[in-house]
C-alpha cells in the first residue's frame, strides 16, 4: 500500500482549531495575555461584611472623636473611608462602622444611610456630632440624646407670610426601650465623669432642618417651641437620617435608630466654633456608653 499523509473525509463537516496539516507541520499559539492587575481607584470588591452599630458623622472633629473614641480603624471598601472596629463596653462587644457623610444637610445624610446599609447592614444606626441648644436648661458641654426628630423645614409660602408644616418621626419601639434602658440605669439626666471632668446627657426630642440658627429670636426657635415645648435642641441632618430609615427597602433593614447630639452653642448671636470639639468628644464618649443598651441583632 503507498503511503498516505493529510486529511480525508467522507462527508458531513470538519472544523480544526489550533491545528496544522503535512510533514513537520507545527502549531504555535499566541501567548495568554497577563491578567491585569485592579488599579487604586478600581480595588477589587470585597465580600459583604455585617456590623451592629452604624455611625453617621458630618464634621471632621466629629469624625476624629468618634474614631479615637471607639478606638476605630480605616478600612477601604469600594471608595468610600469606612472606618471599623470591635468595641468593648461594660461587657459586651459591639461591631461598629463609621461613616463621614460628604457634605452637611439632610440630602448627604440620606445617602450615607444608604452607604452603611449597602455595605454592612447595621442593626441600628446612630448620627453622632455637634448641635445647637433651643432649651435655657441645656448647657454648652452637655449632650442631647433623641429617639423623636421634628423636621421643620416643610411650610407653604402665601401672601400671609410662611406656614411650616413640621413632621415629627420616633424610633421603634426597641430604640426607645434601649435608651430608656440607659437612663434608667445612668439616672435623668445622667452625669458622665471622664477624667476630673464631667457633663451631664439629657433626652428629648430635637428640631432638624437645613438652616443655621444664631439668633436667639428665630423664627424657627418660636416655631419649634410652640410645635412641642419640650424640644432641647436643633440640628441639620437627624431629618434625613429619620426620612432615610422610614423609606428603606430591601436586603439589610436597620431596625433602629437613634441621634446624640453634643451641645456646641445656645443658636444664637454668639454661636462660634469654640466648643465643637469639646462638644464632638461628649457626644463620642455617650455613644459608647450607650452601646451595651443598643440591639445588635
Amino acid at each position: 500500500m503507498n503511503g498516505n499523509s493529510g486529511i480525508v473525509s467522507y462527508g458531513g463537516s470538519v472544523e480544526l482549531h489550533q491545528s496544522a496539516v503535512g510533514d513537520g507541520a507545527t502549531v504555535i499559539l499566541p501567548a495568554t495575555p497577563e491578567k491585569e492587575p485592579l488599579s487604586p481607584a478600581t480595588p477589587e470588591r470585597e465580600p459583604a461584611r455585617r456590623a451592629d452599630i452604624g455611625v453617621i458623622t458630618i464634621l471632621g472633629v466629629e469624625a476624629g472623636a468618634v474614631h479615637d473614641v471607639l478606638g476605630l480603624r480605616p478600612v477601604r471598601r469600594s471608595t468610600l473611608p469606612f472606618y471599623e472596629g470591635d468595641v468593648a463596653a461594660d461587657g459586651t462587644t459591639r461591631r461598629v462602622v463609621a461613616i463621614r457623610a460628604l457634605s452637611q444637610g439632610q440630602r448627604s445624610t440620606v445617602i450615607a444611610f444608604e452607604h452603611l446599609r449597602r455595605h454592612y447592614s447595621p442593626s441600628v444606626v446612630v448620627l453622632t456630632g455637634i448641635g445647637g441648644s433651643i432649651d435655657p436648661s441645656v448647657r454648652v458641654g452637655d449632650v442631647v440624646v433623641t429617639t423623636r426628630v421634628v423636621y421643620y423645614d416643610l411650610r407653604k409660602e402665601t401672601s400671609q407670610g410662611q406656614r411650616r408644616r413640621g413632621e415629627e418621626r420616633q424610633a421603634p419601639a426597641t430604640t426607645g426601650h434601649a435608651v430608656n434602658s440607659f437612663f434608667t440605669t445612668h439616672g435623668e439626666p445622667a452625669t458622665v465623669r471622664t477624667g476630673r471632668t464631667s457633663f451631664r446627657v439629657l433626652t428629648g426630642p430635637i428640631g432638624s432642618g437645613e438652616a443655621v440658627i444664631a439668633d436667639a429670636e428665630s423664627e424657627i426657635r418660636r416655631y419649634l417651641k410652640a410645635f412641642n415645648d419640650k424640644i432641647l435642641a436643633v440640628d441639620m441632618e437627624a431629618g434625613g437620617l429619620t426620612q432615610a430609615f422610614h423609606e428603606q427597602d430591601g436586603p439589610g433593614l436597620a431596625r433602629g435608630w437613634t441621634v446624640i447630639r453634643g451641645i456646641s452653642d445656645d443658636s444664637n448671636s454668639a454661636k462660634n466654633d469654640d466648643h465643637q470639639r469639646v462638644a464632638a468628644r461628649h457626644a463620642a464618649i455617650t455613644l459608647r456608653r450607650l452601646l451595651p443598651y443598643l440591639q445588635s441583632e
